[in-house]
């Protein structure tokens, strides 16, 4: 099996380097453009250093890491050497199933939204599959991604609202990480120690979530005690709109 990436940015690398992990990585072929991104990743992973058409033309799985104004232009390139036994997994946000199958000439086409975290192993995927993706083959593509983190199908018309929660969610935690340790920092503790107290803080209460499937409500209820300091910062927040703040954050990536 071999699986090409045509643009190697963060969200391309990231899936690179975690696709080496579940396959062998002189089977990984990278394309780059005009940048040098693609040959310094093929140098780290031992893989190959490619052009578009080399992959379009020997790989079984095609990734576009490309950005989405970019989709039409590759895909164009490459559309007439496609072959129906293969498969163009586009990260494209905006680029529906449709858009996607309409470009890609013979070859069968899924759909991925990954996030950030997918780069340690810790990210989320969300996916759709066009009419003529197999069973066999989409699970060769998830198979290939069992390193980047978990991975759930959504129907199309969901994708964009999903993406506004996992896509640009990390952006807003990594926000809300910054302004806890900042406001400890403020309290007197030393910013390495804030940083760090923070980030595992996050960490807990996410697996602590996880784990115990208990509604974030009754989590939060379990550490503000009556009178205490937890719920005195609970209200500072209510007070300062946070709720309505993510909510519009998720809202205004929704389309």
């Amino acid at each position: 099996m071999k699986i090409g990436f045509i643009g190697c940015g963060n969200m391309g690398s990231a899936l690179a380097r975690a696709v080496a992990k579940a396959v062998n990585p002189e089977e990984i072929y990278l394309s780059g453009g005009s940048s040098n991104k693609a040959q310094l990743l093929a140098l780290e992973l031992g893989a190959n250093s490619s052009t578009n058409m080399e992959i379009a033309k020997t790989c079984d799985y095609i990734f576009l890491g490309v950005k989405p104004k970019l989709i039409s232009v590759i895909l164009d390139e490459i559309s007439n050497v496609l072959t129906e036994d293969q498969v163009v997994v586009s990260m494209a946000a905006g680029i529906t199933v449709d858009e996607l199958t309409a470009k890609a000439g013979k070859a069968a086409v899924l759909r991925i939204m990954p996030n950030t975290p997918v780069a340690v192993g810790k990210g989320i995927i969300l996916y759709c599959a066009g009419a003529t993706l197999t069973e066999d083959k989409l699970k060769g593509v998830l198979d290939s991604l069992a390193f980047a983190g978990k991975v759930d199908a959504l129907p199309e018309n969901l994708m964009n609202a999903g993406m506004a929660l996992t896509g640009c969610g990390p952006a807003y935690v990594y926000m809300f990480m910054e302004a806890l340790a900042d406001g400890a920092v403020a309290s007197g503790l030393p910013r390495d120690k804030a940083m760090a107290y923070a980030a595992e803080t996050i960490l807990g209460a996410a697996e602590l979530a996880i784990q115990t499937g208990k509604h974030p409500g009754t989590l939060k209820d379990e550490v503000a005690s009556p009178g205490g300091a937890t719920i005195k910062g609970i209200y500072a927040l209510e007070k300062g709109g946070m709720r309505g703040a993510v909510i519009s954050a998720v809202l205004a990536n929704k389309s």
